[in-house]
């Protein structure tokens, strides 16, 4: 098997809320306020501060799953004012319409990554920088002012303008149609660079992408991140705990080419 090249590729494809923002930090902060709504003695107290976030981490992904597949063309910061109801009612606590909308429209307050900006910034010397993220453009748009601001994208493409939200195959072959009529960027050029294994890499590798890049971050808590489990249905070429590492191998790479 030949090696995995950096330098052979001119695009960079990125999922953006796990892989360059901490969306599980960020969302975890939007349900204090359900937590604190929580009765003292409710059973959810009885777990961990570490349980009890992976548990409202896993509700969020599953819910958010459900409805991304029942609602394709629902713009995201309403699937996700749904997510915080269905979450809610999950654990009997209820919750006013405004409460739900104001979860669903604060998805550009989520962090990003300590490395996400300077690593960005760095790769985007090397390659065209590509957004494919489930989201709407307005949250987007939010999230560019704020975490990811001095991040400067060649391309963004999100589903509200796909009509599906991924890992339906429709968002990547959007993907490649656009990168070659924006850029004559191949599918061959474009590593697809994500955390998410099932929402990304998956699809990807089903689709005949080259080799792509996992940001593994940890692995995450909503179940994007064991590898072991689907290592016969990806096709990673390098794994990186962070984009900052990523950031580092890159230049490393196109150094050799330039001595």
């Amino acid at each position: 098997m030949a090696s995995f090249d950096l330098t052979s590729y001119k695009a960079l494809s990125f999922d953006i809320y796990a892989t360059l923002i901490d969306w599980e930090s960020g969302i975890f902060s939007q349900f204090l306020p359900l937590l604190g709504k929580l009765p003292k003695d409710h059973p959810l107290w009885d777990k961990s501060l570490t349980d009890l976030r992976a548990y409202l981490l896993t509700q969020y992904s599953i819910h958010e799953h459900k409805l991304e597949v029942q609602y394709p063309d629902e713009k995201y910061s309403v699937l996700l004012s749904k997510v915080y109801e269905n979450v809610a009612a999950d654990i009997g606590i209820p919750v006013t319409r405004e409460e739900a909308e104001a979860f669903g429209g604060a998805i550009g307050q989520w962090p990003a990554f300590a490395d996400t900006v300077a690593a960005m910034q760095k790769l985007g010397k090397y390659y065209k920088l590509i957004a494919l993220s489930n989201v709407d453009k307005v949250s987007f748009g939010n999230t560019l002012k704020n975490g990811l601001s001095g991040v400067q994208f060649d391309a963004i493409y999100v589903a509200e303008d796909i009509g599906t939200y991924k890992p339906n195959p429709n968002n990547f072959n959007y993907l490649v149609e656009h990168a070659r009529q924006d850029f004559g960027i191949e599918k061959s050029d474009i590593c697809h660079t994500a955390q998410s294994l099932t929402f990304d890499h998956i699809p990807v590798a089903s689709l005949g992408f080259r080799p792509a890049v996992w940001i593994s971050r940890g692995g995450g808590s909503m179940g994007m991140g064991d590898l072991e489990a689907v290592k016969d249905k990806v096709n990673i070429g390098a794994t990186y705990e962070t984009l900052g590492d990523m950031a580092v191998a890159v230049e490393a790479a196109f150094s050799k080419i330039k001595n």
